[in-house]
């Protein structure tokens, strides 16, 4: 475990689990009982934004629902917030050009293990092949990243190709909320992340920022207790 929570990214207490105690990190290392998570709000004793995290799914191997989000889509795919790389693994077993893009040096690391094509880079860094991807994936709740759904999309609208069939899948909250919140992980010893900006969104409200920012709904779906929104670009 030591040696792949020694490396540090620059500028990463900002962003999801980083800073502190690395609570995200040593929960990707760690084995049963001890992968859960925890994301709250940072400066609230009581909120509503409480969400537990399984990282133990993000480590395994892509499930059905996952597959399922793969068949929904085709062409070249980009992972943002990739984690360890399940869905990047999966589409390239299936033949498909696929690249992770995470912060995370623990998550790059095991992704880089099971052969996922990853890059350690910001969403809002420059990416490779801009504006040529076919699909581009924001799922496990990343529509928070940067606490600011609609900077984010736009920014997925400028990577994604400018064509009919192509998609951008979104991993709606199980609940129709639509916060932006200062929020900090914390795992099952009590340890804490620094405190990162975030946002949680429903369907409805996915849908909402999607159509002001160059989008329009595809395809709405709900599968193993998870809601899912399929764009294409207008």
């Amino acid at each position: 475990m030591s040696s792949l929570l020694t490396s540090r990214h620059p500028g990463t207490e900002s962003v999801f689990g980083a800073g502190g105690h690395l609570p995200y990190d040593r929960a990707l290392l760690e084995t049963v009982d001890r992968t859960t998570v925890r994301l709250v709000e940072a400066f609230s004793a009581h909120s509503d934004a409480d969400e537990l995290i399984d990282v133990a799914s993000f480590t395994a191997a892509a499930d059905p629902v996952d597959l399922g989000v793969l068949g929904a889509t085709t062409g070249a795919m980009l992972d943002l917030g990739c984690g360890p790389g399940r869905m990047v693994e999966a589409a390239v077993r299936l033949g498909r050009q696929a690249l992770g893009v995470d912060l995370s040096s623990v998550a790059l690391e095991l992704a880089a293990r099971r052969g996922a094509p990853v890059l350690s880079a910001s969403v809002f860094d420059p990416l490779p092949d801009e504006g040529r991807w076919d699909t581009v994936l924001l799922l496990d709740g990343n529509i928070g990243i940067g606490g600011d759904p609609d900077v984010l999309l736009r920014r997925t609208r400028a990577l994604v190709r400018d064509a009919r069939d192509s998609r951008v899948v979104v991993e709606a909250s199980r609940r129709d909320v639509d916060r932006r919140f200062d929020a900090v992980v914390v795992d099952v010893d009590g340890c804490r992340s620094s405190a990162f900006p975030w946002a949680q969104l429903g369907s409805l409200a996915i849908a909402r920022v999607g159509a002001r920012n160059g989008f329009g709904v595809a395809r709405r779906w709900r599968a193993g207790g998870r809601r899912f929104v399929a764009f294409a670009p207008c």
